[in-house]
């Protein structure tokens, strides 16, 4: 019998339930796995008794990076881990944007600040500022040229705290067309949904947001599925992903671009689409073995 840790965080109050976990922890365990959900940071422990450890909703991870990091190569010593500690480690840091692009993939354009640069930002058109390491939002927040104080003052409280911030341009696309997300699992496209924008002007970067509005099923175009295969296998270490979800947003010329890559801890959408549950818990199974 398999058995398979479905790794997640503690609850807290900043860090919300995962809806797909008990489907998936069912699932397996209708499939015949011994599986269990696990919080990454529990020191009791043994990571050398699964068979499979499946970083599921680490969703405290981003302001806790460096001791993830360790405790990814420790799991990964102990087992098999997916998706593997080098990959998490790569994709933690969306520093891996420029790696994409050099690689020939269309992406959001993007510059980093890290602390100790001077606050260079646009000042012809609106933007985007947050950290390198987040998830959900988290400390993001769009600009227009003249709050120009307002970013700068966070810029400085990120820089404080040792994150290194990205500057993008708002995508304005992403109002009318929103944002796309295709799941794979097992290597194989799974499903895909689309949502609304995250972030709203005059929203400060320090509050909370719904980091996933006015969700749907969503059918891939082909140039989005295209585009989604070419990034991940731009990944380094492409053959040991388990699993993986592609953001894709319409770029100025109208083409999908790469907004994220979520190698870590995806949100799946399963309640959207619970045909892919069984398929997933398949997947997992598989990779025990």
């Amino acid at each position: 019998m398999a058995r398979i840790a479905l790794v997640t965080s503690r609850p807290g109050a900043d860090v919300v339930a995962d809806p797909d976990l008990p489907v998936l922890l069912e699932a397996l365990r209708a499939a015949g796995a011994e599986a269990q959900g696990v919080a990454w940071d529990d020191p009791d422990v043994d990571w050398g008794g699964f068979d499979l450890a499946v970083i599921r909703s680490t969703w405290d991870y981003s302001w806790r990076a460096a001791e993830f990091l360790d405790w990814a190569e420790r799991c990964g010593r102990a087992t098999r881990l997916a998706n593997p500690a080098q990959i998490v480690r790569w994709n933690v840091d969306k520093r891996y944007l420029g790696d994409l692009a050099a690689a020939g993939i269309p992406t959001v354009p993007t510059r980093y600040l890290a602390p100790g640069e001077p606050a260079d930002l646009p000042d012809g058109h609106e933007y985007v500022v947050k950290p390198t390491s987040g998830a959900g939002a988290r400390l993001a927040a769009r600009y227009t040229p003249d709050r120009h104080a307002t970013a700068v003052r966070q810029l400085e409280r990120m820089h404080a705290d040792g994150f290194t911030a990205m500057i993008q341009p708002y995508v304005d696309a992403i109002d009318t067309t929103g944002e796309r997300a295709l799941v794979f699992y097992g290597g194989t496209l799974r499903h895909a949904i689309r949502k609304g924008p995250v972030l709203a002007r005059g929203t400060a970067y320090d509050e909370r947001k719904v980091p996933h509005p006015g969700v749907e099923p969503w059918t891939p175009t082909g140039a989005e599925r295209t585009l989604a295969e070419r990034a991940l296998a731009a990944v380094p270490g492409a053959s040991g992903l388990l699993y993986a979800r592609v953001d894709l947003v319409d770029g100025a010329d109208g083409e999908p671009c790469v907004m994220e890559l979520e190698l870590v801890e995806p949100h799946l959408f399963l309640d959207l689409h619970p045909g892919s549950v069984e398929p997933i818990a398949a997947a997992m199974l598989a990779a025990a073995r």
